[in-house]
């Protein structure tokens, strides 16, 4: 599923590498914005890697840090073009939450949480339907019809033979109870849930109802980290109009110890199953 240039994650390393050379001269984005004549959020649009960067944009930011060695200039100017490629997610048209599909490709593990629905990359393909209609009611049909498509594709990182995704999953129990399509979608959501949770490389718990408040009580996030040491941890929070990426290591950390506590708060592994198993049977009925 992954291309051997990732547009995504390119101009996040490339973001990253014209930050340390702000910082290495000792500028702010404010200055740097005034001898470029540009807004300063385009420059932090650029180290974050929110936004494409242009060969030219190398060009002018190196200039202003003063880049004696071509190598350096050569390399960077090879990331922005690099960036500048489609990712798989593309032939999709404009999708929303492009950025995290893009780091999602790239990873190595993911952690989530998830309070209110069975988790994206967990999901049957009625069951990923039912969710995408009812969250857009407004949307078209064809709009909706690709929006599954995508989920589905994503999919593959789990199921992929070679260095498939590390994936932990979180669901709250409310997730399990709330009838999303019909029983019989529930049930076969329920059993596929249960499946996938055997592969070694998943591993799926339960938040039972009686823990009672708990460290994810504001909602669903995700932690999403990657095999290359440059490429530093992200925390991704889905908006309805906007997502939010925290990647500074004191926003990581808390969120980290915050899954910490939910994995110690919800059933183990087997007792997890356990209880997907019953309400599977439930729904049978």
């Amino acid at each position: 599923m992954a291309s051997n240039v990732n547009p995504t994650v390119r101009r996040r390393r490339l973001g990253q590498e014209l930050r340390r050379l702000r910082e290495l001269k000792g500028m702010t984005a404010e200055e740097v914005a005034e001898r470029l004549l540009v807004s300063q959020s385009k420059i932090s649009r650029l180290e974050n890697g929110r936004r494409s960067i242009s060969q030219r944009d190398v060009r002018d930011l190196c200039g202003v840090y003063e880049v004696e060695d071509q190598r350096i200039v050569d390399s960077l100017m090879q990331m922005a073009k690099d960036s500048r490629q489609q990712g798989w997610w593309h032939a999709f048209g404009d999708i929303p939450y492009s950025v995290y599909i893009g780091l999602e490709t790239d990873a190595e593990s993911l952690r989530v949480y998830e309070p209110q629905i069975i988790t994206g990359l967990l999901q049957t393909r009625a069951y990923a339907d039912a969710i995408i209609r009812g969250g857009s009611p407004e949307a078209s049909e064809q709009e909706n019809d690709k929006r599954v498509e995508v989920r589905l594709r994503r999919q593959s990182r789990i199921t992929a033979e070679k260095d498939p995704l590390r994936l932990w999953v979180v669901l709250d129990e409310a997730s399990l109870h709330r009838v999303v399509g019909s029983r019989q979608v529930m049930r076969e959501q329920l059993e596929h849930v249960m499946e996938l949770s055997q592969l070694p490389h998943i591993t799926v718990q339960v938040l039972p109802f009686d823990v009672g408040a708990h460290a994810g009580i504001n909602g669903q996030y995700s932690i999403l980290e990657f095999a290359d040491a440059a490429d530093s941890s992200v925390v991704y929070i889905e908006g309805v109009t906007s997502d939010l990426y925290l990647e500074k290591p004191h926003d990581v950390q808390k969120y980290t110890v915050m899954y910490e506590h939910l994995r110690a708060q919800s059933l183990n592994v087997e007792q997890s199953r356990q209880l997907v198993e019953r309400l599977a049977k439930d729904y049978a009925r």
